[in-house]
């Protein structure tokens, strides 16, 4: 398989599945983080690796004898020379998305950790080609069967666990600074994607990537404080499932990697410590017995962007927007230029500029994203 973004908590997490199952890594694709990447080498011997920069290839231990690519164009090449046919795309922001077109141009299949393929760039991927390792995804995945065409249903529902100012004062919220945002009350997580948490941004990104996966404007979000609850789906015949599970990414990983190989699920049951008869859980059993579960609506007056849900729907192009311009308006948020409240205008304000533009290739989302970025950073200057 090829890991691009190992460096990242997916990344490190995929090779301690591949590791457990004893699954061969070809490459292994990091930006910046070259300590870890000899690490990895030593323990998983690639073919080859992908750094952001030239200057570092000296930094790579010298017992590592393989192929060396650089940059974005590396990506593109490496992806392009593999003999593996699955790519773990979990490369941060809109960097992942050609990847992922290259990929299944080049007839491979991509677990797909990176949001912003989809949300950017959903109408031209060939959805068959894409197996999610969102939690949210995977559990939706999981309880209808992982069919192409699964039993009718009438709703899907992936939850949210609210981020760092779910039980803030409503006057204390705007005003925080990235220094809060980032207290998550569940678990560590990279930063943007812990603020995206907090303005609920991240659950609109896995509403328009349920959208494109599963073919249905039929999705909603609720809190679910526990995290155990990852999705639920309601059938035709009013019966509602929900998938429980440890909030551990080692578990979708897992089955994206067995089925994006072509394993049978079984593969995956075997796994057995030298002490053991039965197999060993890929992640802990869940403790539900003494949790109390309770599930809320998602509140726009705390969470003023979960107000564009309809309109993302009614017009998922508008994801481009979405995402483009909250990466800037985070970036500033995290370098303490903006106040937490101003996220979420400056978003709204771009969405609203660009709510009529289109593309028809890729040529053209690249075009689009730039024109809104621009945008978005001349309004940050009048903040």
């Amino acid at each position: 398989m090829i890991i691009l973004g190992s460096s990242g908590s997916i990344g490190v997490n995929a090779l301690e599945i591949a590791k457990r199952f004893k699954l061969e890594v070809e490459i292994l694709g990091v930006g910046n983080n070259i300590s870890l990447l000899n690490q990895q080498i030593l323990e998983h011997f690639p073919k080859a690796v992908i750094i952001a920069q030239e200057q570092d290839i000296s930094k790579i231990t010298p017992k590592f004898q393989g192929e060396i690519y650089i940059g974005k164009k590396g990506i593109l090449q490496a992806i392009k020379n593999a003999k593996s046919k699955l790519v773990i795309n979990a490369l941060s922001g809109f960097l992942g998305l050609e990847p992922t077109l290259y990929a299944i141009e080049c007839d491979k299949f991509v677990a797909l950790a990176n949001k912003e393929s989809l949300v950017t760039g959903g109408e031209f991927i060939d959805i068959s080609k894409i197996i999610p390792i969102d939690s949210e995804h995977f559990s939706l995945n999981y309880l209808l069967g992982f069919h192409s065409l699964p039993r009718p249903f009438r709703n899907l529902y992936i939850t949210a666990s609210g981020g760092a100012f779910r039980d803030m004062d409503l006057n204390a919220i705007p005003s925080q600074n990235a220094a809060s945002a980032l207290k998550h009350p569940n678990w560590q997580m990279g930063k943007k994607i812990t603020i995206d948490s907090a303005t609920m941004v991240n659950k609109l990104f896995e509403i328009l990537e349920a959208y494109w996966l599963f073919g249905s404007k039929n999705i909603d979000a609720i809190l679910e404080r526990n995290s155990h609850i990852h999705a639920l789906v309601e059938f035709w015949d009013g019966s509602v499932v929900a998938h429980f599970a440890s909030a551990n990414m080692q578990l979708p990983i897992a089955y994206a990697i067995c089925l994006g190989l072509g394993l049978p699920e079984s593969f995956l049951y075997q796994f057995t410590d030298s002490n053991q008869s039965m197999p060993k859980p890929i992640v802990a059993q869940l403790n539900f017995q003494d949790k109390v579960y309770h599930l809320q609506p998602i509140e726009i007056s705390r969470y003023p962007l979960w107000n564009l849900k309809t309109a993302l729907l009614d017009n998922p192009k508008l994801g481009l927007a979405l995402n483009a311009a909250n990466e800037i308006a985070v970036e500033a948020f995290l370098q303490d230029s903006i106040p937490f409240g101003a996220i979420a205008p400056i978003v709204q304000d771009s969405m609203q500029t660009f709510k009529q533009s289109t593309f028809k290739n890729k040529e053209e989302i690249f075009a689009l994203d730039k024109e809104i970025r621009d945008y978005t950073l001349r309004k940050l200057q009048s903040v």
